[in-house]
């Protein structure tokens, strides 16, 4: 098939999408690209799509599982919601900034913490692999994912969904659509899922991942016939779980004595607001986005009282990005324009309590050891180390790229201009105290009394050029075949490690007492953005009238500065991100649809990725050569499905459907001494569908494959999470 498909370059003609200034034409839905081209698959850009009923037959309810489908992508479901860590071409960290975009209705989500959201209603799915800094800004190093959702202009109805799952698990959802005049469109959605949880903490009995989530969205549209076109959209999401399901590799279980929880309540209004003029278009689209959340966790994992950490933190948020495009000819010079702006200020507090067993075994016995003569107590059993940040940052850019097209070419050049200050404010203190003895007669020796109130601020200045450049082919004229070289450059923001803190802090205290070391602050917790480029040649092609969709592509990345989430060595209470040297990246992507028959799919996906260490050195250990920790080599996605009509009627369909999800190898430390092998997920569905509802019954990882999704180091403990086993639901869906 692959071999029949880029034989057929010549082959038959495939009719272009309906194409209406910058609105494409998809037949379930039409979506609305303020910056993209009308048809992506002409362009230089590695992608993957997922349709509406694609998304629906693989219970496609986030980000995370949409990534299941993607090749080269990969988002471990692990943690809570707060964890959204995106990998893709062997670029990603844990904490901090994203390394791969997200957009929904052409507004972006500013803080990765509120990437996992359950979707609803979602029309399109877009993912656009490598740099995509020169349009889209900060922390699209790694790519951008696109989420459109259904438009009350073009659909008008009610939709439900009803869902039902192993572990306690189901979901309720309601939608409505509606024209309140010819050109003015009205939808309302409300979602509620609840889940008992997979995993139990055997120190308690109970289930650790538990979770309620509510979201509603609000979204207006205005279209008339002079070129004006208005969106708003508005959103509030409201999270309350338990999460973080670590085992403790050395007792094999799940057991700690803290409470773990995560809560998130956000709000967004994004406004979308567009004029076509006889030349050109112009657009905004301007955002306001809201955060408030709370992660505490019984940090040391484990059924002993060490220390417990809260980091509960407000963030407001405002976006601006005025776009000035140039309407879209087949032959000639086309351009785009624009400039943009962010502010993001958020308040912190942070604070680590020290318990009695962390004390004895952190503090005393660090000491004790240290000085044998002069043993210490410490005054009280447990104690505070207080942190508290306030951080406003902002960032403006301008942007432009041109486009020529001459014949079966065409040449794209464009460069970013960006600009951001990041700023924090800090208040680290604790008051505590303790007393020594000698040794000898155990009498009183000393008293010492440790007071510590530190107030300070840093500064950070990022300036970037962001070029990007290609040249695509299109070898045949009418036929949708697309050959492209590009070369781009992206950047990720730079920022401070506000979980450091508490171990400056600690550090400081011991240092106090005469040992330990002392942290420069500004070295240790500030790190710098993180740059690469891209170099990709790749094509998408059709043939069998359009029948089998192809798309391929080889990449390089070369990587500095690379940011890396590392543990400090020793008996340390944090994790930071540290800027690892140069990686290099480099591997393959193919994707392939098949659509044999007219009842029958078919969907192939695979990535490769050969992620390494290029110079990288601890101050230990040289990791130069070695693989990137947490990014896999491999993807695979497959799939099948076939339909019966059922009376020779179309609107009565039986629908047999089976997929495999497989991902490896995944490094877990930088001395690539322990990995997650290549594993695979087997998951299947039966669909019975009428025209004004559908009964699915699914299963996922039937298998009941063990895997694990995290593996981290803390306090010299070793920890993992497995991933989720075997899982069966139902799934109704009414549409009215």
């Amino acid at each position: 098939m692959i071999t029949s498909c880029l034989l057929a370059l010549a082959g038959a003609a495939t009719e272009p999408p309906t194409t209406v200034g910058d609105t494409l034409s998809l037949g379930e839905v039409t979506v609305t690209a303020i910056k993209q081209s009308a048809d992506l698959r002409t362009q230089a850009t590695a992608l993957t799509v997922i349709g509406q009923h694609e998304a629906e037959r693989n219970q496609v309810l986030s980000v995370k599982t949409a990534a299941d489908l993607v090749p080269n992508l990969f988002i471990p479901d692990y943690g809570s919601r707060m964890t959204s860590t995106v990998y893709v071409r062997g670029i990603g960290t844990r904490i901090d900034q994203p390394a791969v975009g997200l957009t929904i209705d052409n507004v972006p989500v500013i803080t990765k913490e509120n990437y996992d959201f359950d979707l609803m209603d979602v029309a399109r799915f877009e993912m656009l692999r490598g740099p995509q800094n020169t349009l889209y800004g900060r922390n699209t190093l790694g790519g951008l994912m696109n989420i459109y959702t259904l438009s009350p202009l073009n659909y008008q109805g009610t939709r439900a969904v009803v869902e039902g799952a192993t572990h306690g698990t189901w979901r309720a959802g309601l939608s409505h659509y509606m024209l309140l005049k010819e050109d003015l469109g009205l939808s309302l959605s409300a979602q509620y899922n609840s889940t008992e949880g997979e995993f139990t903490n055997r120190y308690n009995g109970r289930r650790c991942d538990w979770e309620r989530q509510f979201s509603g969205r609000a979204k207006v549209e205005w279209r008339n016939h002079d070129g004006w076109y208005l969106s708003n959209v508005a959103s509030v999401s409201v999270s309350r779980q338990g999460g973080y399901p670590y085992e403790w590799v050395e007792t094999g279980h799940i057991a700690y004595n803290d409470t773990c929880f995560y809560r998130r309540t956000s709000v967004t209004d994004g406004l979308t607001v567009r004029k076509a003029f006889d030349r050109f278009t112009l657009s905004s689209i301007t955002s306001y986005q809201y955060l408030d959340d709370n992660m505490t966790l019984d940090q040391d994992f484990t059924v002993r009282d060490y220390f417990t950490l809260t980091q509960a933190r407000s963030e407001h948020a405002v976006t601006q990005d005025f776009i000035a495009r140039s309407h879209e000819k087949a032959s000639g010079y086309n351009w785009l324009m624009g400039a943009s702006g962010f502010f993001r200020r958020y308040r912190m507090d942070a604070p680590v309590t020290f318990y009695d067993y962390g004390i004895a075994q952190l503090i005393e016995k660090h000491f004790n050891d240290a000085l044998p003569e002069y043993p210490i107590a410490w005054d009280t059993r447990s104690f505070l180390l207080g942190s508290h940040f306030t951080s406003p940052n902002w960032g403006a850019a301008l942007y432009h790229e041109s486009t020529y097209h001459w014949g079966q070419w065409t040449l794209q050049a464009g460069l970013r201009l960006d600009y951001e200050h990041a700023r924090l404010n800090y208040h680290s203190e604790t008051h505590t105290g303790f007393s020594m003895f000698e040794a000898a007669t155990g009498e009183l020796y000393a008293h010492g009394v440790i007071n510590i109130d530190d107030h300070g601020n840093l500064n950070k200045d990022f300036f970037d050029l962001l070029p990007n450049v290609s040249l695509t082919w299109h070898p045949w004229a009418g036929k949708n075949h697309t050959i492209y070289l590009a070369a781009s450059r992206g950047s990720k923001a730079g920022g401070f490690n506000t979980q450091m803190f508490s171990d400056v802090l600690q550090q400081r205290l011991m240092k106090m007492m005469g040992i330990g070391m002392q942290y420069d602050v500004d070295k240790m917790v500030g790190y710098k953005p993180e740059k690469a480029w891209n170099y990709e040649l790749g094509g998408h092609f059709e043939c069998w009238d359009g029948r089998v969709q192809s798309d391929m592509d080889v990449f390089f990345m070369d990587c500095r500065d690379r940011q890396l989430t590392v543990f400090p060595p020793g008996t340390t209470t944090g994790r930071m991100m540290t800027n690892a040297g140069k990686t290099h990246s480099w591997g393959a992507e193919f994707a392939m649809s098949v659509v044999p028959t007219e009842l029958t799919h078919m969907n192939l996906s695979y990535g490769f990725t050969h992620a390494t260490f290029k110079d990288y050195n601890d101050g230990k250990v040289d990791h130069s050569g070695k693989r990137v920790p947490y990014a896999p080599m491999h993807t695979l996605f497959a799939e099948v499905d076939h339909s019966f009509k059922i009376s020779n009627d179309m609107n009565k369909m039986l629908t047999l459907a089976a997929n495999v999800r497989a991902t490896g190898d995944i490094y877990w430390d930088e001395a690539n001494t322990l990995r997650q092998p290549f594993y695979a997920l087997l998951g299947a569905s039966v669909t019975w569908k009428q025209q004004h509802y559908s009964l699915q019954l699914w299963g996922r990882n039937l298998t009941d494959t063990q895997y694990k999704t995290f593996y981290f180091v803390s306090i010299q403990h070793h920890f993992l999470q497995r991933g989720h086993g075997r899982q069966f639901g139902a799934t109704l869906r009414l549409n009215f």
